[in-house]
This record gives C-alpha cells, sequence and structure tokens, in this order.
C-alpha cells in the first residue's frame, strides 16, 4: 500500500518561518575566496541567527537529506555538514559489509 500525496508546498512550507529569510544572505553564505578568521566569524554569526530559529531542525534535517554543499542550514556549517555525512556514509559501508 502506498502513502496518500502530499502537496508539495507542505514540503517546503518550514522555510517561510525561517529567521533567514529576513537576514543577509551573505551572513549565511562565504563569498568567493573567504579564508580563516573572517570566515569563521561570518559562520559564528550565521549559526546565531540559526540557534534562535523555530525552524532550525527542519533546515538541518533538509540539509543533511539533499546533501547542501554551501553555506550555513539549521546551525551547520558546510565542514560540519561534510563530517556528519562522512560519518553516516562511513557507517552505510560498514553495515553492507
Amino acid at each position: 500500500m502506498t502513502a496518500e500525496p502530499v502537496p508539495v508546498a507542505e514540503l517546503w512550507e518550514w522555510q517561510h518561518e525561517g529567521l533567514c529569510r529576513v537576514s543577509n544572505p551573505e551572513t549565511f553564505f562565504h563569498p568567493d575566496g573567504e579564508r580563516g578568521p573572517s570566515r569563521r566569524w561570518r559562520d559564528r554569526r550565521a549559526v546565531a541567527v540559526c540557534e534562535q530559529c523555530p525552524v532550525i531542525a527542519q533546515c538541518r534535517e533538509h540539509a543533511l537529506r539533499v546533501r547542501e554543499p554551501y553555506g550555513v542550514w539549521g546551525g551547520l556549517t558546510e565542514h560540519e555538514r561534510e563530517e556528519i555525512l562522512a560519518n553516516l556514509d562511513q557507517g552505510d559501508v560498514t553495515r553492507s559489509a
């Protein structure tokens, strides 16, 4: 038996509640060539916004599910998501071996 179809809009409605919608997008996405302290400082500002966001869990789940490669999503930086996904992938390899 299959599940009832869900309207596509329901899958994305959480985004309307995100605090990032009323913030400067440059806070969440680094400019080309940004490195070191500047990048860490910007990432910390973005994560601070995320920590106050009512949809942080939905955002984080989405970013991990679609393997979002850029920006801060759900309070996780690009590097943090890469680490989480690498650990999940490693776990998948271990289970299938």
